[in-house]
């Protein structure tokens, strides 16, 4: 785990409280990386004014360009730091870095091009900074996934957009810096834009098949009756409206993705 921490010049900046940003949880989305890199670069480093830690958490896994080594950090926590997986070691670790932060993880997906939002359990600062970032989406999964990233407190995601291109890695750094303005660790306007809140209900489980096809965008409302998915040459119709969250044939070896409710604005 590399851990770059930024220390504002000023003594009142040092003494607020941190903030953090990790990317490189899963080896395979190195979008993350690539925009706290590109942000070291930057001159917007020099006007940072309270601590910052950007964190590349699995750098094994991404070494290796696998999503983990052992097992998935991002559903190992709280970890355990005797434990046989390197993984499980490492979300410990990781945990231990940022108990004291508001953070900011970033993912890639193989779902939708377009930076989507995701958290659990929604505070009135969770949902500030989802309105500050360029996002017309959230997803809430309260309830629905334990021992993830997006359940830990003052945690946030960004589902940054396709695994490995150019415009996720273009969307994370966009998102990182109107994070750090968002949480006034950067100057900065600050333009907040409406954000959807999708309460994720349940899972759609991967029936047996060879063959997998989506036929319905993410986000959008999803009729009862209409056929959402085929496997092999079944279709799989909803039994009732839903709007998809992270629908996809290749994500996930034994879940389609998730369903959701739109209940309105965060």
């Amino acid at each position: 785990m590399r851990v770059e921490t930024i220390e504002p010049d000023d003594g009142d900046g040092a003494k607020r409280s941190p903030i953090a940003a990790v990317g490189g949880v899963h080896g395979d989305e190195p979008c993350g990386v690539r925009a706290i890199d590109r942000f070291l670069e930057t001159d917007l480093r020099d006007r940072i004014r309270r601590p910052v830690k950007l964190i590349v958490a699995n750098e094994a896994a991404l070494a290796a360009g696998d999503r983990f080594l052992e097992s998935d950090l991002n559903r190992s926590f709280p970890g355990d730091p005797n434990g046989d997986a390197h993984e499980e070691r490492l979300a410990h670790d990781l945990l231990r870095e940022i108990e004291d932060c508001f953070t900011l993880g970033f993912h890639a997906t193989v779902s939708d091009d377009r930076p989507f939002g995701t958290l659990a359990d929604p505070t009135p600062r969770k949902a500030r900074v989802m309105r500050a970032l360029p996002l017309d989406h959230a997803a809430d999964f309260t309830g629905v996934v334990e021992g993830r990233s997006v359940t830990l407190p003052g945690f946030v995601n960004v589902e940054a957009g396709y695994q490995g291109s150019d415009a996720a890695a273009d969307n994370a750094f966009d998102c990182l810096v109107a994070f750090l303005r968002a949480t006034d660790a950067l100057p900065g306007d600050v333009t907040p834009s409406p954000t959807g809140h999708f309460r994720v209900r349940e899972t759609i489980e991967k029936p047996p098949g060879r063959s997998y096809r989506v036929h319905v965008e993410n986000f959008e409302r999803v009729p009862a009756g209409t056929t959402y998915a085929t496997v092999d040459d079944r279709e799989l119709r909803a039994a009732e409206p839903f709007r998809p969250v992270l629908l996809s044939a290749d994500g996930h070896d034994t879940l389609l993705g998730y369903a959701a409710d739109r209940v309105g604005q965060l």
